[in-house]
């Protein structure tokens, strides 16, 4: 991304002071705001690696918004907002009035007059967040969980949290692999930024030529991308697979389940091509034989069922940090002082 580009993200996600307003990607963020992310997130975790409750978001409403199905995301966003203590509500956007002919401006005005603090919006539409922080709602905080082919910040950072408390080394020192339909995946490219800001230097995208996206030069050298699994596995410290699209299967972009598994699914054998204690990571739902093999995504390297604990505690850390300003007029600012 251009300097002037990242400047104009910045500036939409940070306040004056220089915290988290809205979460609508990782681009534009510097490598200390995703560092406070992870420290708060992992601060809500006790001695017994268990999350906590506590009482951030008492009071505050949280507002799930989402045009686009995702029962994992939006679930684990409730759980989040929950254990903040704040007031959750799940708003039916197929049965909202917009079906009835009003517009999506007056439909989330109306939400915000019922005094909703935060947005969480998910939208097929890339960009459909920026928007409504930019132009309908900028006094409420909109947190991104997904849109389009774009960015899904709060899961690259759910990612970075296990890559953090489960390979044990600094992000430069680690060699990630990341697998599958690198082409449409907003996971893919949100994963990729914030492994970048964080400082690693060996990100390798495997994939078909037809799921490879053109135009990776702007992601510079730490960025290499591998057509073949073995060359790209080789070595790894991490290997996230990436949930292959039913619409993809049996089109000009990928022949079949079979096929793909064979050439690109995560085995046994491809496994024993990384380091002997890497880590296999997976955002799901998963397509157990097509991207990964169940032996994988059930055994002793896999830290699947690990990433949906974290995705609560990360949620948690942009909820809460969404709010820091307000919550640091109200004295509760030394609980996100990490």
């Amino acid at each position: 991304m251009h300097i002037a580009a990242q400047h104009q993200q910045s500036q939409i996600q940070l306040n004056q002071h220089g915290n988290l307003k809205h979460f609508l990607t990782i681009e534009g963020l510097n490598q200390a705001t995703l560092t406070k992310i992870l420290d708060t997130a992992n601060s809500f975790f006790d001695e017994n690696n268990n999350l906590i409750t506590t009482p951030l978001l008492e009071g505050r409403t949280v507002m799930n918004l989402f045009f686009e199905n995702s029962t994992r995301t939006r679930t684990t966003f409730e759980a989040a907002a929950k254990r903040l203590s704040a007031n959750v509500l799940n708003i039916d956007i197929a049965r909202s009035s917009t079906s009835k002919g009003e517009t999506l401006r007056d439909t989330l005005w109306n939400l915000e007059a019922m005094a909703a603090d935060i947005f969480v919006v998910r939208h097929s539409s890339s960009g459909a967040a920026h928007f409504i922080a930019q132009t309908v709602c900028p006094n409420v905080a909109i947190i991104n969980a997904g849109d389009g082919r774009h960015a899904h910040p709060t899961q690259a950072m759910l990612d970075m949290l296990t890559i953090r408390r489960e390979a044990k080394k600094p992000f430069s020192e680690l060699s990630v692999a990341i697998i599958g339909d690198i082409k449409h995946s907003r996971v893919a490219r949100s994963n990729i930024a914030a492994l970048q800001t964080l400082g690693c230097q060996d990100i390798r995208v495997i994939a078909p030529r037809t799921l490879l996206p053109v135009g990776f030069v702007e992601y510079g050298d730490t960025v290499r991308l591998f057509s073949q699994m073995d060359e790209g596995v080789r070595g790894c410290d991490v290997v996230i697979a990436l949930r292959i699209q039913n619409e993809r299967i049996d089109s000009p972009a990928l022949s079949s389940q079979q096929e793909f598994f064979k050439l690109y699914g995560l085995n046994e054998e491809r496994l024993a091509l990384a380091k002997p204690n890497a880590i296999v990571m997976h955002p799901g739902p998963m397509n157990r034989g097509v991207e990964i093999a169940s032996g994988i995504a059930d055994g002793t390297q896999s830290v699947i069922l690990k990433q949906v604990t974290n995705g609560i505690a990360v949620r948690m850390a942009v909820l809460a940090l969404s709010m820091q300003g307000q919550l640091q007029a109200q004295g509760f600012g030394d609980m996100l002082s990490i």
